[in-house]
């Protein structure tokens, strides 16, 4: 968060630091009230300068001359710098907007965590572990599906459309999950939230990096993943009175409804995506995003990028995804597919899902409490990469936080070895 914080000044002085106009009108008024006084202080500058030049020595006149070409040129560059930076202020609401989204997944993700055991008890599935398993993953089946039709729809309709339309499953699912009065309505009511979070998981990344500026894009889509901790963190938070009220886990699914009307309230006042403005011939409007989010020196370059973009959509027709698997594309798609599934494997979503159950098996007194812990856990490592990824870059922190969980599971595993070891002698 230090560098958000000294980005805000920076970002105030380049949208209000212009002082170029000011100067030539001044200069303007000047040469209309006294225009005989300005030409003899241009001549008599004039013979000055060439006195002073023909006394100084070749290698200071040179000298002179370089400095004053640099000091033109830094002068020139701080200038249109200043006119041009507009900074992640004018991107960050529209971000935040998004990013709700994210907040959503990260609720649902922890919402089954602690009440799960009340929901059986109450919904007559109790014990049968296959069946609480079902109903806390089966929105990942939703999300599945979901994330398959989110690229037909964001080049139909745009991303802000997508977005009005994508509230509404996650509203419903999450008002039907909170009045469920059997197995099948709340897993309806699951699935169809999960449908809704399939398309977003999609649809916030493309929007934000489409979105923000090029220099801050590495920080600002860094808000996806604090929105995914911050909405695990809240749900953990409010299970902890599960453990007590056997009717809360309602009142939960209820409140998850709630950033679902913030999303499509907060998308109201947000822009669309200026390349998917551009492909579909708005090109005013495209440019009006542009100004505003990314100054008005990135207007012309963009539009350009845009266009060139979109004119090479067509010759992608007969490609086939088959090609993914040849170069020089098998080795991206390897690699990203081989992080992603690595991930998975780690079993984090397993710990996120049913860390209460894991915990009170175990003996720990308040599973919801060290469940927030671990949430909290989560979201320290959020802000880690915030900070780190637009001054280390991707790869460094791919590398070291994979070789950081290897190190962890390793100490897993050896820990119950150790300690049986250390239990016999």
């Amino acid at each position: 968060m230090n560098s958000l914080n000294l980005l805000v000044p920076a970002a105030i002085v380049s949208a209000h630091f212009d002082l170029s106009p000011k100067l030539v009108s001044f200069a303007k008024v000047k040469s209309k009230t006294k225009p005989c006084t300005l030409i003899c202080s241009s001549r008599l500058s004039n013979k000055l300068g060439v006195s002073a030049l023909k006394n100084d020595p070749p290698e200071s006149q040179q000298t002179r001359n370089v400095a004053g070409d640099e000091g033109t040129k830094n002068l020139s560059l701080r200038q249109n710098g200043a006119n041009s930076e507009s900074g992640w202020l004018p991107a960050f609401p529209h971000v935040l907007a998004a990013s709700m989204s994210n907040f959503i997944f990260g609720y649902h993700i922890g919402v089954m965590n602690g009440p799960i055991v009340s929901i059986a008890r109450e919904l007559g599935f109790e014990g049968n572990s296959f069946i609480e398993g079902l109903v806390v993953s089966i929105f990942i089946a939703g999300a599945f599906i979901g994330s398959i039709s989110s690229g037909s729809l964001v080049d139909r309709l745009g991303c802000w459309l997508t977005f009005q339309i994508d509230s509404i499953p996650l509203i419903l699912g999450a008002i039907i999950s909170a009045q469920a009065h059997s197995l099948n309505e709340i897993i309806g009511g699951r699935f169809l939230v999960g449908l809704g979070i399939g398309v977003n998981t999609v649809l916030v990344p493309i929007y934000i990096s489409e979105v923000a500026p090029t220099k801050y894009r590495g920080a600002l889509g860094s808000l996806c993943q604090i929105g995914t901790c911050l909405g695990i963190i809240t749900s953990l938070f409010l299970g902890i009175p599960s453990e007590n009220d056997p009717h809360w886990w309602r009142t939960m699914l209820y409140i998850a409804s709630i950033p679902g009307i913030l999303v499509a309230l907060g998308m109201q006042f947000a822009v669309d995506s200026p390349r998917w403005l551009c492909k579909a011939g708005r090109i005013n409007d495209a440019k009006t995003v542009v100004r505003e989010l990314w100054g008005a020196s990135e207007v012309d370059s963009a539009i350009e990028e845009f266009q060139s973009v979109s004119k090479n959509d067509g010759s992608d027709l007969d490609s086939r995804w088959s090609e993914i698997l040849e170069e020089p594309h098998s080795r991206v798609a390897f690699i990203g597919g081989t992080l992603f599934v690595l991930q998975q494997f780690a079993g984090i979503n397993g710990v996120l899902y049913f860390s209460s159950l894991t915990f009170q098996e175990v003996g720990v007194e308040s599973s919801a409490l060290a469940s927030l812990f671990v949430g909290l856990t989560n979201f320290a490592g959020a802000l880690c990469a915030l900070y780190l990824i637009d001054r280390e870059g991707r790869q460094k922190l791919l590398i070291g936080s994979y070789l950081g969980m290897v190190y962890i599971l390793f100490c897993n595993w050896s820990w119950p070895c150790n300690c049986y070891h250390y239990t016999r002698a």
